[in-house]
């Protein structure tokens, strides 16, 4: 499952103003430019370095232009995130749930893993601190998940399990490890962990934990 960097939200919500209808020319190219330099910036600077009018300076736009637009630091995360989910990214299909659930797991774990400054690191500690942000981590989340249901599906069909699962909690299952690991309790980095991380939720599977009235 890939990273904010790499949600399906009830319509029914208030949208902010970073979910309005998207425009193309100058609008498109200015909301570019503004997302990577809150990318930037919280890189540098982290979240209490990260005003509207940084934002405006590095990516050559008038502040009023930001301010119009998002309003504040919370809503220029939020669209970050937002637009993470602006993809067409599908889960791996190996033929298999152990395989299919390492593939994802690779995904996390060379997003979190990576040496240097990790965006993905700064944007999930943004939402501790920004409800706007939070509230799009959920989005994005909910949206991955919703995707990634497909692999349950598979394996089931498959008749990899013994009936149909519960598709959020396996993934969890299968994908908690990283981040505690990696996020969480910052441990050296193990390459072997998605393929581990996977087999057991696998094993799991396939023992019915996971399993959901017929």
């Amino acid at each position: 499952m890939d990273s904010p960097m790499q949600a399906s939200e009830d319509s029914s919500r208030q949208e902010p103003a970073t979910r309005r209808r998207r425009t193309g020319g100058r609008s498109a190219r200015v909301r570019t430019q503004v997302l990577e330099a809150v990318g930037a910036l919280l890189l540098e600077a982290g979240y209490d370095g990260l005003t509207v009018d940084a934002v405006a300076e590095r990516a050559g736009v008038h502040r009023t232009t930001v301010y119009r637009r998002w309003r504040d630091v919370g809503h220029l995360l939020a669209d970050v995130l937002d637009t993470a989910s602006d993809d067409t990214w599908t889960p791996p299909d190996t033929g298999s749930l152990e395989d299919d659930l390492t593939a994802l797991n690779q995904e996390v774990y060379e997003a979190l893993a990576g040496g240097g400054p990790n965006l993905t690191m700064a944007l999930i500690a943004a939402g501790f601190r920004s409800p706007e942000a939070a509230a799009a981590l959920s989005r994005f989340w909910d949206d991955r998940y919703a995707r990634c249901a497909a692999v349950v599906t598979r394996a089931a069909d498959r008749g990899e399990l013994p009936g149909p699962a519960d598709s959020r909690a396996l993934l969890i299952a299968a994908t908690a490890p990283l981040y505690h690991e990696l996020l969480l309790i910052r441990a050296v980095p193990d390459p072997t962990l998605p393929h581990r991380a996977a087999r057991v939720a696998a094993a799991a599977a396939r023992a019915g934990t996971f399993s959901t009235p017929q």
